[in-house]
């Protein structure tokens, strides 16, 4: 009896980097669960996607344990099981002003969001993920690593991650593998719920300033989400990787 395809839960996964993950896992032949608390861009995704049998979208709230609880027992039912867990939802703005006008309610709500969301996709599917041997990514950032002025918020929620997919690496294996991806310059304008029909290009500055020779698109991460659910990648365990076109490896100085 041949084996029904795996199963993956992408948080965050109706536009945006999420998006394009759940495009390559759907490709591949995946049955894909999508969570998102945003409904126009559940819509967008439902239309761009053409909502295949494969495919299940939930509204969800990954900040709200209700909500995780609820949308975890409904993409295991659905799925008959869960394989992978892409922790992408968050609050992606870094710029919140500076740190002396910064609100608590703004700092507070990107921890729930990119952090604590993930804490709690995390504790709920880890019971289903351990009877399938499955894998966990988080996505963090290279913000994580380096920083632009007015952006405390947004890095220490992914600053975060970066301990939180050790912390979770360790205690979880060898039953599950805890990795996380952290994206640089990513080009999700075509993927995101209002996107214009044809987006300005990108200029040869920003391109030629990678030393990769370009930005990366949201196919350069979803395989690298790809190659970390593989069993290619079993002895990769509690990673953090960098795909950013080589920039946080550039030394730059002013003349």
């Amino acid at each position: 009896m041949a084996q029904p395809p795996p199963v993956i839960l992408i948080t965050g996964g109706a536009q945006g980097i999420g998006k394009g993950i759940t495009a390559h896992f759907l490709n591949s032949g995946w049955r894909v669960v999508v969570l998102d608390q945003d409904t126009d861009a559940i819509d967008a995704c439902r239309m761009d996607l053409g909502d295949p049998d494969n495919l299940l979208l939930i509204r969800a709230d990954v900040s709200q344990e209700e909500d995780v609880i609820s949308a975890v027992a409904e993409a295991v039912e659905w799925g008959e099981g869960l394989d992978a867990l892409v922790n992408n939802a968050g609050i992606a703005d870094p710029d919140t002003g500076p740190i002396e006008k910064l609100e608590l309610a703004q700092w507070q709500r990107r921890m729930d969001v990119n952090l604590t969301g993930t804490f709690l996709m995390a504790k709920h599917t880890v019971p289903h993920l351990r009877q399938r041997q499955g894998s966990i990514i988080n996505m963090a950032s290279t913000r994580a690593l380096q920083s632009e002025p007015n952006s405390e918020a947004y890095a220490a929620s992914k600053g975060g991650l970066l301990a939180l997919t050790h912390a979770l690496a360790i205690s979880l294996g060898p039953d599950v593998r805890a990795n996380s991806i952290s994206p640089g310059w990513i080009d999700v304008r075509a993927w995101q719920a209002h996107a214009p029909s044809e987006p300005q290009p990108l200029s040869a500055t920003d391109h030629n300033q990678h030393p990769s020779g370009r930005v990366g698109t949201p196919d350069d991460i979803a395989a690298m989400v790809a190659y970390l659910v593989s069993p290619e990648a079993r002895f990769v365990i509690g990673q953090n990787f960098v795909v950013d076109g080589g920039m946080t490896r550039k030394m730059i100085y002013q003349d």
